[in-house]
């Protein structure tokens, strides 16, 4: 399969670099990757430090790699083991074919703890320190009211599938963890959305994109789906804050 051949290629690009661990996380990790359709994300570990010229070597791989089916979908953000512990901290990241600087949050941490899935290197708990469940809670619902919320008010942004996809299923996310103590997949967090009565419109629009494939463009579907995610999104992380916040 064109994600495992990329994996390894990967893998034997960044063997000169001597990585302590390699490790997947999101849909990949959790088990409902979509082949060709989800991001192929992931952390490294890095002996370090990460001066400039590591940095100059890790790019360079990434860009060695760019014509590899699957390639613009792989992420992946570097630490070392004098820089992991802070979920606040800031790591070199390749994303979207460019270099960037993301933090590895509380959520990412707890994938990393809960699936398991480590493409190389040493298993997460011997690197990583675990998530509390207080820290992964308290970080979800200020992610929801810090950076969900002011989001639908910004009604351009939600003509896109990756905003409307992400602010509804990062929403479950929220819901579900507090609650039940649980990290939840994509197709889960599908039937959790339809549970707590979002529009099956939506629902049912990224059903069908994720695991059934692209649904062409429309400008008065788009719309519309902007409409309806907005008018429930809205309200239900306000309720969501007022709950957990």
């Amino acid at each position: 399969m064109p994600t495992e051949a990329l994996l390894a290629r990967f893998l034997q690009a960044l063997s000169d670099l001597s990585p302590l661990a390699v490790r997947a996380h999101g849909s990949l990790a959790g088990g409902d990757c979509q082949e060709g359709r989800s991001d192929l994300d992931l952390i490294a570990v890095l002996p370090g430090p990460l001066g400039l010229g590591t940095v100059r070597r890790v790019v360079a791989r990434h860009r060695r790699l760019r014509a590899a089916p699957l390639a613009a979908q792989l992420h992946c953000s570097y630490l070392t083991p004098a820089t992991l512990d802070d979920p606040g901290r800031a790591h070199l990241t390749w994303a979207h074919g460019r270099v960037t600087r993301r933090p590895v949050t509380s959520v990412t941490r707890r994938e990393l703890h809960a699936f398991g899935r480590v493409p190389h290197g040493e298993a997460p708990a011997t690197l990583l320190p675990a998530v509390p469940d207080a820290q992964l809670n308290g970080f979800l619902v200020q992610d929801q009211r810090d950076f969900g919320r002011p989001a639908v008010d910004r009604a351009g942004l939600w003509r896109q599938d990756v905003r409307v996809d992400l602010g509804l299923l990062t929403f479950a996310r929220a819901t579900v963890t507090p609650r039940e103590g649980r990290l939840i997949s994509k197709r889960v967090a599908l039937g959790v959305l339809r549970g707590l009565g979002a529009p099956e419109e939506v629902v049912g629009d990224i059903e069908r994109r994720r695991y059934e494939g692209p649904v062409p463009a429309d400008a008065g579907r788009l719309a519309d789906r902007a409409g309806l995610t907005r008018a429930y999104l809205g309200p239900a992380i306000d309720a969501l804050v007022a709950t957990y916040g």
